[in-house]
């Protein structure tokens, strides 16, 4: 069974991008994908510094954020956007999880995995401009990113005691999940 983790480059309660990817999961799960949700929030991790890394080894909740990462096939990742680009957590946490641990192969978390990628945001663009360099950052990394991304804009009025109830954003959403449990289980 083709399997993805799901999670959202925010840890903001009420946060829209875990809105968004917990509708993106389901419609992975509608296509017979055994979906993981997660909050980035249970994976504390301290900012990546290399000499600290030698010292210390990879941080325990950095390495179990790599390990799942490397237990799936494929990734929903809904990303704010911070300044046009992915706010420091995120980036902070793909940074420790491409760190190569004895017995890996280089940047294992992401080599061959498929990615479904999205932001919201209360704003026009809807966080357009993020996707732009997250899926640079995946593809460097050696992940296929989908071609079929959403940016949801005015996503605070698309929503109802922080779900989406937007029907026609509920179906794109869905339609990403389902695209991402599809081409990750081709190339499982």
């Amino acid at each position: 069974m083709t399997k993805i983790l799901a999670f959202a480059g925010s840890t903001r309660k009420g946060s829209f991008n875990q809105a968004i990817v917990n509708v993106a999961a389901e419609g992975a799960r509608e296509a017979g994908a055994e979906v993981t949700v997660i909050d980035l929030a249970d994976f504390q991790m301290p900012i990546f510094n290399e000499d600290e890394e030698a010292e210390f080894g990879m941080p325990e909740k950095a390495q179990a954020f790599k390990e799942l990462l490397m237990s799936h096939d494929g990734f929903l990742i809904a990303s704010p956007e911070y300044n046009s680009s992915y706010p420091a957590l995120l980036k902070n946490a793909i940074d420790w999880a491409s760190r190569m641990g004895e017995g890996e192969k280089p940047l294992q978390a992401y080599r061959g995995k498929v990615a479904g990628i999205m932001a919201a945001s209360a704003g026009g663009l809807g966080g357009m401009r993020v996707l732009v360099v997250l899926r640079m950052l995946l593809e460097n990394l050696g992940t296929m990113v989908l071609p079929n991304q959403k940016a949801i804009a005015k996503v605070n009025t698309l929503m109802d005691d922080g779900e989406i109830t937007d029907e026609k954003t509920i179906k794109q959403l869905k339609t990403l999940g389902r695209e991402t449990a599809e081409l990750a289980g081709k190339l499982a």
